[in-house]
């Protein structure tokens, strides 16, 4: 017989004290720090543990004696439960104060780096309905909310459309109204929804026993105007899937590129599958100082359109061209960044992991008319070598953006090889650049740091820093 857990304890007025990761706040019990979400530094709360350490522990809020002064007004009702948007209950101005602090804090501690110059976090204009791409999930798993549970009310109807659960992939949470993107895309989810609810055909799919019918649906939108939606499908069935694609079309005439995917795959990414055209484009079309962007379903695009031209600018400031300059574009994408900066410099070169990326970047070159780049595709460590900078040239400037996990090694080492006069590193991960930084710190010196909020209501923050090559002096 399996041995009972001892029930874990309640902590009883216990003062949140500071932010910590992950959206989550902190406070200290004792010796122990426990880690709570959905809370504000200053409140008083009652925490149901969850999880106990040697010297942490994590909980969850079950009573609120006293509400911190500093807290704001959730807007979403799926606040709490969705999993995204943690930071909700704090007013913008304080969110962009922690994330300035998570960015120092980062620096300094995990790099010891000396900053000469940290600038105020860019915030973004809009907070709600910022983002340019949704994918939502149709499944007859429905998650049930504890107030549901607790009702005792029977749901006959167990089909949802909306976010995989934090931690359970199988559960989705049905979404009646996403703050995120362009009410558009909310009306569109919901119309599908509604379709396949009333008519006869359109099993949600059964992410554990693998069967259904619909499956997953994508929506972009662009400054431009242009609309994106992909309907992702189990299996063919040409009947009902034209009869719901052409539903599609006429409710939202607006849609200027209608695809469809058959996925039979045991996973929902579509990455490797053949995306299909209904009607309209191929493409949407993303707008950037007059910079035209060919976006596809599966290219990758900054999901804050407004927020990236910033952060762009802030790139392209630090990098100080004059039009005389190579550039190293490092973890290129789809070479937005690369082609923007393309008309302040001599030569560009993007380097990026994922080919179809770098046919994106190379199209999106031919389709602004710029002749002054080049692109790669290959893993950087292997790509960016010694002989590779050899043959094209040691850059003038190197301008970096990696994914969370931040540089390899090796790829540090070829640019401390390489030597740029000036290093602008783009991260959307603090932490990581934090570790990086410390180690391009015995040949850089980093003047200037510039906090972007990218995400309002979550915990993510991007960061940009240059870096100066130090003088013979100063290294010695």
């Amino acid at each position: 017989m399996a041995r009972k857990r001892k029930p874990l304890p309640v902590l009883e007025g216990v003062t949140i004290t500071d932010v910590a990761a992950e959206g989550k706040a902190l406070a200290r019990v004792n010796d122990m720090v426990v880690f709570v979400p959905y809370v504000a530094p200053g409140d008083i709360v009652d925490i149901q543990l969850t999880r106990k350490k040697h010297s942490y522990a994590e909980g969850k809020a079950i009573a609120f004696h006293k509400y911190a002064e500093e807290r704001a007004v959730p807007f979403c009702e799926h606040f709490g439960v969705c999993g995204g948007c943690k930071w909700q209950h704090l007013p913008y101005e304080a969110q962009l104060r922690y994330k300035q602090k998570q960015v120092i804090d980062n620096l300094t501690r995990i790099g010891k780096i000396q900053m000469e110059e940290v600038l105020p976090i860019l915030g973004s204009e809009h907070t709600q309905f910022y983002r340019n791409k949704l994918e939502f999930t149709f499944s007859n798993k429905k998650w049930l909310t504890e107030e549901q549970v607790q009702s005792g009310e029977s749901f006959d109807c167990m089909n949802g459309v909306g976010f995989h659960i934090p931690g359970m992939f199988d559960k989705v949470l049905d979404i009646h109204k996403c703050w995120l993107q362009d009410d558009i895309s909310n009306r569109i989810r919901l119309a599908i929804k509604d379709y396949c609810l009333t008519h006869e055909g359109y099993p949600f799919f059964d992410l554990r026993n693998q069967e259904g019918f619909i499956r997953t649906l994508m929506i972009r939108t662009a400054s431009t105007g242009d609309l994106m939606v992909v309907i992702v499908f189990f299996h063919e069935d040409k009947e009902r899937r034209e009869a719901l694609l052409s539903y599609v079309a006429e409710q939202f005439p607006e849609i200027t590129s209608l695809q469809y995917v058959i996925n039979e795959k045991c996973n929902d990414t579509i990455t490797d599958q053949e995306i299909l055209v209904y009607k309209g484009k191929d493409h949407i079309i993303e707008e950037m100082e007059g910079l035209k962007f060919k976006v596809g379903p599966k290219s990758f695009y900054q999901t804050n359109s407004a927020q990236a031209y910033n952060l762009y600018k802030v790139a392209r400031s630090f990098a100080q061209l004059t039009g005389n300059e190579l550039v190293y574009d490092l973890y290129t994408g789809t070479g937005t960044i690369a082609n923007f900066v393309s008309r302040q410099a001599r030569k560009v070169i993007g380097i990026e992991y994922v080919p179809e990326a770098i046919e994106d970047a190379k199209v999106n070159s031919a389709f602004n008319h710029i002749e002054n780049t080049l692109f790669y595709a290959g893993d950087m460590k292997d790509i960016l070598t010694q002989d590779f900078i050899n043959e094209h040239g040691r850059p003038d400037v190197i301008i970096t953006d990696p994914p969370r996990a931040g540089m390899h090694d090796d790829v540090i080492k070829t640019i401390l090889f390489a030597r740029p006069q000036r290093i602008v590193y783009v991260s959307c991960n603090p932490a990581t650049q934090a570790r990086d930084l410390s180690l391009l710190d015995g040949a850089y010196a980093v003047k200037k740091v510039q906090p972007v909020d990218m995400f309002p209501h979550t915990h993510h923050v991007e960061n940009v820093v240059l870096l100066e090559l130090r003088t013979e002096t100063n290294q010695a």
